[in-house]
């Protein structure tokens, strides 16, 4: 009777396993905190993601790139002594770069001079590193010209914008998509033309690096 007690007595689960399964336990739970720490590391890189989404590093040519442009030109400018021939303003259109003709052409000749080269050249740098078109405009004063090239300032003043363009392209490989050339003549000055001095200021190429923001009216 006695072993018969014995034998129907129920199994006890041994004291090393409880031990076991507190562990298991315990590692479990470690594993699910790291999961959930693991989830808002995920979180913060995302965010981190986004946030270098939104800030283009590649110049779009908005209204700072646009800016910097301006700065890096009157640096060259002011660095080569050359802000009496080279005028350079930030205006709706965009970048406007307002270039003497004695900077870029002998008088009644529309072919570019050697020592325009390193200013254009510099030019071009920065422009290709934006989008931007480029709008390239010849102005003349109001003196009549007619020779066999240029029979009037229109034939002059478009060839001096061409000119500058064509050495834009040739020379430094940028897209000639990017550019269009107008000559305005006699038909747009800054000053009357009474003076020496005024009509030199109205003999000029502006190079208009264009606002993406402007809309002609």
């Amino acid at each position: 009777m006695k072993r018969r007690g014995k034998e129907e007595e129920s199994p006890r689960t041994p004291a090393w396993m409880v031990t076991f399964s507190d562990m298991v336990t315990l590692i479990l739970v470690f594993f699910i905190l790291l999961f959930s720490m693991s989830q808002i590391d995920k979180g913060k890189f995302e965010s981190i993601v986004d946030s270098f989404q939104g800030a283009s590093i590649i110049p779009d040519g908005s209204t700072s790139d646009l800016d910097v442009v301006l700065k890096d030109v009157k640096a060259y400018l002011k660095e080569h002594d050359m802000e009496d021939a080279i005028k350079a303003e930030r205006t709706d259109r965009g970048v406007v770069l307002v270039l003497q003709e004695q900077a870029l052409f002998e008088t009644g000749d529309a072919e570019v001079l050697d020592s325009a080269f390193p200013f254009l050249d510099m030019v071009a740098g920065l422009l290709e590193e934006l989008p931007n078109k480029v709008d390239v405009e010849g102005h003349t004063d109001n003196r009549p010209i007619s020779t066999y090239r240029y029979p009037s300032n229109w034939e002059l003043s478009t060839a001096r914008a061409s000119s500058v363009i064509r050495y834009l392209v040739n020379e430094n490989g940028l897209d000639p998509e990017r550019f269009i050339a107008i000559g305005y003549g006699d038909t747009m000055p800054v000053e009357p033309n009474d003076s020496d001095a005024h009509m030199q200021k109205n003999r000029r190429v502006e190079i208009i690096v264009t606002d993406p923001a402007y809309k002609e009216n």
